[in-house]
């Protein structure tokens, strides 16, 4: 005999499944058309190809330039990482360790900025890049999106920092370590687990965004890979390669796609730590 909590389960179980293959299957479907051939695409583009045609990947590194708009993306995200997590750090050091009122309005505006969106900033932004001479420039791009994802990632650290004892900085500080050392030998790695969590995070951002790389980078060879994906289809030797085109779509998901699956507890854990720390 069925059990009644089976029952009242039921409907929520079916909308998670219906609300899974929704989201599933675009991917499935991605993956497979990037192997087709566009004579296949356009006689059933559900049908799955007729055989494995890898043409499409080297089309699309070779003349679409997608591994040049990877790199940029690469090398974008690195640099976008390394600023963020370094400011952010020190930022929610400081928070965390010596509460006054100029810390505690510093924690308020980060707060406060979370929820106004992007967009609102584009446009001094843009005046801001083109005095300093960063516009088209790719660590230019870098230092848009580490100054966009600076509040949450403070944020989130501060809880991890606050959970750490300060007795280990107090015997630091006996043992001779300076106020900087302290704070990147003794407390940065112990905030492993929050830094893995923003880490994971920011890079997703960084890797799917658009509007800023569109907004500020105009020379073909400085696009991101997201941008470079969009004007693929403004190509006209590529109006009508829908497999070049999937392929993209493919090489663009496959890093977040990869990080996301294999550390996804990591995500998961850190938030949670964050949450109960803070």
């Amino acid at each position: 005999m069925i059990k009644t909590p089976f029952l009242a389960r039921l409907p929520v179980r079916m909308l998670l499944i219906l609300y899974s293959i929704t989201v599933v299957f675009p991917l499935i479907w991605t993956v497979y058309t990037s192997f087709k051939t566009t004579n296949e695409f356009y006689e059933n583009p559900w049908s799955l190809p007729q055989q494995i045609n890898f043409d499409n990947y080297i089309n699309a590194f070779t003349k679409a330039k997608i591994g040049a708009y990877f790199m940029n993306s690469i090398a974008v995200s690195l640099g976008a990482l390394v600023l963020c997590n370094l400011l952010a750090f020190a930022a929610a050091y400081v928070i965390a360790r010596h509460s006054s009122p100029v810390t505690r309005w510093i924690r308020r505006l980060y707060m406060s900025s979370l929820f106004f969106p992007a967009g609102f900033g584009l446009i001094p932004t843009f005046l801001l890049l083109n005095s300093l001479h960063l516009l088209d420039n790719r660590f230019g791009l870098a230092l848009v999106y580490a100054a966009g994802s600076i509040p949450f990632t403070a944020f989130l650290l501060v809880g991890f920092i606050a959970s750490i004892s300060k007795e280990y900085e107090e015997a630091a500080e006996i043992d001779g370590c300076s106020p900087y050392g302290i704070m990147f030998r003794i407390i940065f790695p112990m905030t492993r687990s929050g830094l893995i969590t923003v880490t994971i995070f920011n890079f997703m951002g960084y890797w799917n965004e658009f509007i800023s790389a569109l907004s500020f980078v105009s020379t073909e060879s400085k696009r991101t890979l997201t941008l470079g994906l969009v004007y693929l289809m403004e190509i006209q030797r590529y109006s009508t390669d829908w497999g070049a085109l999937f392929a993209g779509l493919v090489i663009v998901m496959l890093p977040t796609a990869l990080i996301y699956a294999f550390l996804q507890r990591k995500i998961t854990t850190g938030i949670n730590l964050g949450g109960l720390k803070g």
